[in-house]
């Protein structure tokens, strides 16, 4: 299985970067100055759970560019909702974290680990 998702920096970009689209959608489209709202809040846990349990672990591709598909398809739709939105406006409000994201796009997709019994 893989690595806690905390325990390398990968992972813990990864986990800072869809909070941070997750803020932003949450306070343009639900009114939150602070914080998030309850479906936003669970859509970050849901998300988190994901990263933390991904096969892939620090080696893992963008989830554009994955070809695991882990989220159920309702949260796999709000998820793309927040990137449709969020994804624009990263590059002026955490432009590193843009960047760095566009960066991961360009690595090599890694095959797919196998299933441990």
């Amino acid at each position: 299985m893989a690595e806690n998702a905390n325990s390398t920096p990968r992972m813990a970009r990864e986990r800072q970067t869809i909070a941070s689209m997750i803020r932003m959608f949450c306070a343009a489209h639900h009114g939150t100055s602070e914080g998030l709202c309850s479906e936003c809040a669970s859509l970050q846990e849901y998300a988190f759970c994901r990263l933390d349990r991904c096969p892939f672990g620090a080696e893992k591709p963008t989830c554009a560019k994955c070809p695991i598909h882990c989220y159920k398809p309702e949260m796999r739709a709000k998820v793309k909702a927040v990137m449709r939105f969020a994804g624009p406006r990263m590059l002026l409000r955490h432009p590193i974290l843009a960047v760095l994201h566009q960066l991961d796009s360009l690595r090599r997709v890694p095959p797919r680990p196998s299933r441990k019994s």
